[in-house]
């Protein structure tokens, strides 16, 4: 493990914490080895995961009817696309990796990108992962089971170990991972061309009465909508995937809005008709009741080829899983990078080129949630949090357009994408509130828990001894420990 300075590396394990703090933020970079094509298929494979397979019974539940579960599908793709849009203009502006933390410490400040951080890493990217892992898990198992539901601890077991495979991946070679997302993203929509054939199949020539009442049971409460909102946003998060890994892009000015416009587009037009093809097949009752939409599909529709749907399941959501590690590791690389997190995070292996400790972080807080609450709570608790800090960063647009008019921007979209997506935004963060205070309030209280954080370990620069010799100590343990799964992982 080495820090890749341009020239002749120091062997890693010759580096100390004070060897860390001395090498300049920016001298620590990845390679550049994307095209568009990797870019679309990162975009695609990041969002098309889990999500479109379990977040149908969510998007029901709280919009009530078929129509308004429609609807807000329309919309969770209008808004997706319109942030999407968004962040190519942050992304060609603010050519880093880090995607919210990049941009929010450009223009908010370090407590900003810090708090962004501290929720990412305690909540938003390991729990994002476990929830795919743990979906593929599910699906994988079903063939087995037959209609028995597969038993939790086979479930998480086999969730550890593809998580534990996956990030063994993507510390070994750059061109697995891009190889695995290229192909699977590709297979991820044979899958659901499958179920929107069948769909239309079933609609045409076998029956159109699920949709003959599409309006009954509406839901008309603002905060259940905005609660339907982010169970569609949830099968849409990745839609900012690529503005992670910026740096590795060849030419990120040309190729990132280019694959965010295919991508994005071609996503929800795939969800929508996804979504019309399980509203043909099964009633609401049986959407409801169960806890794996596609593969209730396929069980009505395929017959004895029924086992094909989940292991195309599990196939999406092995891309999916493999995209959500790859552009969330970068992340912590970018804060370790700035000093936000201890300086062993922001390594690089120069033999693989890849950042194996930051990697190896994500790894271990994904196993843990692998333990921790229902796929549907974690959903509602993270999507709050990605919807608080998104809106921020799209406030962050305006808020550099005013305060730094002459900024080089290659990309300068229309004004009306960030207004639009700021207050749809501001409702979603809000209406909640008045639904489940809860859940809100603890992962409100838990990014506000951040602030105490920052300002004692990062901003506060005259500490006591003392506070020193504990962040010292820490520091050195973790780089202890991540070395030695490193040398597990490189023998």
């Amino acid at each position: 493990m080495t820090l890749d300075k341009g020239k002749k590396s120091e062997s890693y394990t010759s580096v100390n914490t004070a060897d860390c703090s001395n090498v300049p933020p920016e001298t620590v970079q990845l390679k550049k080895e994307l095209g568009v094509f990797d870019g679309i298929g990162v975009i695609v494979g990041v969002i098309i995961g889990s999500g479109i397979f379990v977040s149908p019974k969510g998007v029901l539940l709280h919009a009530g009817s078929v129509l308004m579960s429609l609807v807000v599908w329309i919309l969770c793709g209008l808004l997706s696309t319109f942030g999407a849009v968004c962040y190519a203009e942050l992304g060609a502006a603010i050519p880093k990796s880090g995607g919210e933390f990049a941009y929010l410490n450009e223009s908010f400040g370090g407590l900003f990108a810090f708090l962004y951080l501290w929720v990412a890493m305690l909540i938003i990217m390991p729990t994002g992962n476990a929830i795919i892992a743990l979906t593929f898990a599910e699906y994988i198992l079903q063939p087995f089971y037959g209609m028995c539901k597969a038993p939790q601890l086979a479930v998480q077991l086999l969730a550890v170990v593809v998580i534990l495979f996956l990030t063994f991946v993507n510390c070994r070679s750059m061109k697995w991972v891009t190889r695995i997302q290229d192909s699977f993203a590709f297979a991820k929509i044979v899958a659901l061309l499958i179920i929107i054939c069948a769909g239309i199949y079933h609609l045409i020539f076998v029956s159109t009465e699920n949709l003959s009442n599409v309006t009954q049971d509406t839901n008309w409460n603002f905060a259940q909508i905005a609660l339907a909102f982010y169970s569609g946003m949830f099968s849409f998060s990745g839609w900012n995937a690529l503005n992670f890994v910026t740096e590795e892009m060849k030419n990120p000015v040309r190729d990132l809005p280019r694959a965010i416009i295919i991508s994005i587009p071609l996503v929800a037009l795939i969800y929508l008709l996804t979504n019309v093809a399980y509203f043909s097949v099964l009633t609401k009752e049986e959407i409801l009741a169960s806890s794996a939409t596609a593969g209730s599909f396929g069980d009505k529709v395929l017959g004895v080829m029924s086992w094909i749907m989940p292991v195309c399941v599990a196939l999406s959501t092995f891309g999916g899983l493999n995209g959500g590690i790859f552009s969330s590791s970068r992340l912590f690389f970018v804060g370790a990078r700035q000093g936000h997190l201890p300086r062993i995070v922001s390594m690089i292996n120069v033999n693989h080129s890849t950042p194996s400790p930051s990697l190896i972080f994500l790894g271990i807080m994904t196993l843990f949630y692998l333990w921790v609450g229902g796929i549907y709570v974690l959903i509602n608790f993270t999507s709050f949090i990605e919807a608080l800090f998104i809106t921020l960063t799209i406030a962050a647009l305006l808020y550099l357009r005013i305060r730094a008019p002459k900024m080089e921007r290659p990309i300068k979209v229309s004004l009306v994408f960030p207004i639009c997506f700021l207050i749809i935004g501001i409702f979603l963060v809000i209406l909640p509130f008045f639904q489940d205070f809860k859940e809100t309030g603890i992962a409100l209280a838990i990014t506000l828990s951040g602030i105490p954080v920052y300002v004692i370990f990062v901003l506060w620069k005259n500490k006591p001894k003392w506070i020193h010799a504990i962040s010292d100590h820490s520091t050195l343990f973790i780089q202890k420990f991540l070395l030695k799964i490193n040398w597990c992982l490189s023998v």
